[in-house]
């Protein structure tokens, strides 16, 4: 398994890798200090998974991140960055990148993420999530008291999964997802499927594909 990761600050960035090759038995990581740098090791090594900082000296993160998935929509790719801010979150989801999380994360958030985002799963720090689910962008505070789990069936839900699909990139049974589905509508009221995806839309936690 190949992860590429991509900072321009080597404190972090081997810190990352450190902590990545202790969780991950085998994996090859492959670093890179650079946008540029970046592009070219993820054309030469096709690596499973692409970590990436918003926030480099050349071009930036959301950049390569663009150019990686022109070429290959189903690349996996991590963003991380320093700043919080949901706008740059949603910005960076919309264009098809699978994961955020902020460098102030624990490092648990991080292995968590990357397991995820290997898996195809969407992955976003907790508590970025929420805020967006209800923040100041106009969104829905009944969203305020969902968990990790809620939110992950909530957004796949809204993307277009079925249980199923979703059952199998959870590792958990499609009648758990549907217990899951269950409460989510009786938490927020709603009484349909349809309701519960336009819910997600509005929120601007899954942000609308562009038309």
């Amino acid at each position: 398994m190949k992860i590429l990761i991509c900072d321009d600050h080597a404190v972090v960035r081997h810190g990352y890798v450190a902590l990545l090759e202790a969780v991950l038995p085998g994996v090859d990581m492959i670093q890179a200090e650079s946008g540029r740098e970046a592009f070219r090791h993820w054309q030469q090594e096709e690596p499973d998974l692409t970590i990436l900082d918003i926030h480099l000296p050349d071009i930036s993160g959301l950049e390569v991140a663009r150019l990686i998935l022109e070429r290959q929509p189903s690349a996996r790719i991590l963003a991380f960055s320093m700043y919080d801010d949901t706008a740059m979150v949603n910005q960076v989801l919309q264009i098809g990148v699978t994961g955020y999380i902020t460098k102030s994360s624990a490092p648990q958030v991080l292995i968590d993420a990357v397991r995820a985002t290997l898996k195809g799963k969407p992955y976003v720090e907790h508590e970025l999530a929420t805020r967006i689910a209800f923040g100041q962008e106009g969104g829905d505070r009944r969203l305020r008291g969902m968990t990790q789990r809620e939110l992950e069936v909530f957004t796949m839900m809204a993307r277009g999964l079925n249980s199923r699909e979703i059952a199998a990139q959870l590792n958990i049974s499609a009648k758990t997802v549907a217990n899951h589905t269950a409460l989510l509508k009786q938490k927020l009221g709603i009484k349909s499927t349809a309701e519960l995806v336009h819910l997600a839309f509005q929120s601007g936690l899954v942000p609308r594909a562009p038309i």
